[in-house]
């Protein structure tokens, strides 16, 4: 699992304290911490160029900096928009769980 600057900024955002606590302990889980820099804010504004919002393009734009086979969302804009992207293999979880039982 990897974990980027945007998510900690997202939950620092979170009003829910519980919500924050649990998101918070998920980095410990991380294998990867990803920073902003320029290559990374150059990737995800040619993500955005392509319909997705720019909070959602820094996630997935951390994804591929972190070198993550796949991107797991479950959000149908994303997955509509990005379904032949070369960069990353973007899923819904049902579709993750899919490949991985079958590995």
């Amino acid at each position: 699992m990897i974990w980027s600057y945007i998510l900690d900024f997202e939950n620092q955002q979170n009003p829910f304290i519980e919500r924050n606590r649990a998101i918070g302990k998920w980095k410990k889980y991380s294998s990867v911490d990803i920073e902003a820099s320029n290559a990374l804010i150059e990737l995800s504004k040619s993500i955005i160029t392509r319909g997705i919002k720019a909070k959602d393009a820094l996630h997935i734009a951390s994804a591929i900096v972190g070198e993550a086979e796949y991107f797991i969302t479950t959000d149908d804009g994303i997955l509509k928009k990005l379904n032949r992207f070369d960069n990353i293999v973007i899923l819904s979880p049902t579709d993750f769980i899919k490949i991985i039982d079958t590995e």
